[in-house]
């Protein structure tokens, strides 16, 4: 394991162990999306075998649960929707409420790092989706994905950090989890967050 993995895996461990503690079946496809390594990677003893019966299902149902990101730190809801399109505000990493890592990618983050707390902050994002129009299936498209990277001033690798929202959304929806995007370095973000990600989606009528 690299040493990114060594701080990543355990709390991405933690987190899957929260989803299956509070969504049984339902959170096991999210799990499955959660896993910002590859199998092999992860500790064999670590990794939340599936729950007994659990049956596959689209990844888009396991996103159900509002709450799991906090609520936001100011005057501003995390999704609007404005006519047939959803828009989120930025999302940050968040798990139960909290950043699992701050600071600069390049110098305090590894950029793989980043990347998978740019699937948090996805996830995150469909969650307030979700919570704006009751059920994923709703989604019709993906059409724009913004990514913000705080970055160490000699860092340019802001698009594979943004992969990890990217990537994650086609995981999610197939081609209709395709999008436009924008990955932008920023000098710092709120909380002290390595990556924030905002989302835009059409829904069907």
């Amino acid at each position: 394991m690299t040493q990114w993995e060594y701080v990543t895996v355990p709390l991405i461990v933690h987190a899957t162990k929260q989803i299956l503690d509070q969504w049984g079946e339902d959170g096991w496809e999210l799990v499955q999306c959660c896993r910002a390594t590859e199998a092999t990677s992860w500790p064999t003893s670590s990794v939340p075998r599936a729950p007994d019966g659990a049956h596959r299902r689209p990844a888009r149902r396991a996103v159900h649960h509002p709450d799991r990101a906090g609520g936001p730190p100011g005057a501003y809801v995390p999704a609007i929707v404005d006519g047939n399109h959803v828009l989120t505000s930025g999302q940050l990493p968040m798990v139960d409420g909290a950043l699992p890592t701050t600071g600069h990618v390049g110098s305090e983050v590894d950029p793989e790092q980043a990347k998978a707390l740019a699937r948090v902050c996805a996830i995150n994002a469909l969650a307030a989706i979700r919570s704006a129009i009751g059920d994923l299936d709703k989604v019709e498209q993906v059409v724009k994905v913004v990514g913000f990277v705080s970055s160490a001033p000699d860092f340019t690798g802001q698009p594979g950090v943004i992969n990890g929202a990217s990537e994650l959304l086609g995981e999610v929806f197939g081609t209709a989890g395709e999008h436009a995007r924008s990955a932008v370095g920023v000098a710092a973000l709120p909380l002290g967050a390595p990556v924030e990600v905002e989302v835009t989606v059409r829904i069907r009528d």
